[in-house]
């Protein structure tokens, strides 16, 4: 095994580790002491909406949420095995009284069928610029390159080395809520 190929399997592993450790400091920051185990902390219930019950019996306790309130929650194991557990929620008071226009750059760079491929690459474990440009469906290096720097710029990745990208822990579950969103 050539030098390069350890240290490009050592840059890998790095990665690896770096997304594992952001998704638990992530959910440790946001769990209750008693939903440690997240499979445990899922009612064993028939109610289908379980999550909006419980995003109800919760909306008298902030001023904020009064109105309502949105909730973006996953619990995800990536394709490369890394866990990423994330919860944002945000009253509807304050999501009338912002400025929308300003997230238009989020949405324009998922605007692309090769930018979200590009994503969804990265997300199963092809992080290397290298990597990226053997596959057909993502263009021209040059193009590549082009959607690159759209996703950075837009926040929906971030790079973790020279010529590696990742989509950063705080990303992975709005960006898959939004493909959900997005079935019909």
């Amino acid at each position: 095994m050539g030098d390069e190929t350890v240290l490009n399997e050592l840059r890998q592993e790095i990665r690896d580790l770096a997304i594992r450790v952001a998704s638990l400091e992530s959910t440790t920051a946001k769990e209750q002491p008693d939903q440690a185990d997240s499979e445990s902390s899922i009612p064993q219930t028939n109610d289908d909406f379980w999550a909006l019950s419980g995003l109800r019996s919760r909306l008298g306790e902030h001023a904020s949420t009064e109105q309502g309130a949105v909730t973006l929650v996953g619990a995800v194991t990536l394709p490369t095995g890394a866990p990423v557990s994330w919860q944002q929620t945000a009253g509807t008071t304050g999501l009338f009284e912002i400025e929308w226009e300003e997230r238009a750059t989020a949405f324009a760079a998922l605007g692309h069928p090769m930018r979200l491929e590009l994503l969804r690459h990265i997300l199963s474990g092809i992080h290397s610029t290298a990597e990226l440009t053997s596959i057909e469906s993502l263009g021209t290096t040059g193009q590549l390159h082009h959607h690159l720097r759209q996703l950075l710029s837009s926040g929906w990745l971030k790079q973790s080395g020279r010529g590696s990208y990742e989509v950063p822990p705080a990303r992975v579950v709005p960006l898959l809520a939004c493909i959900v969103a997005s079935d019909h």
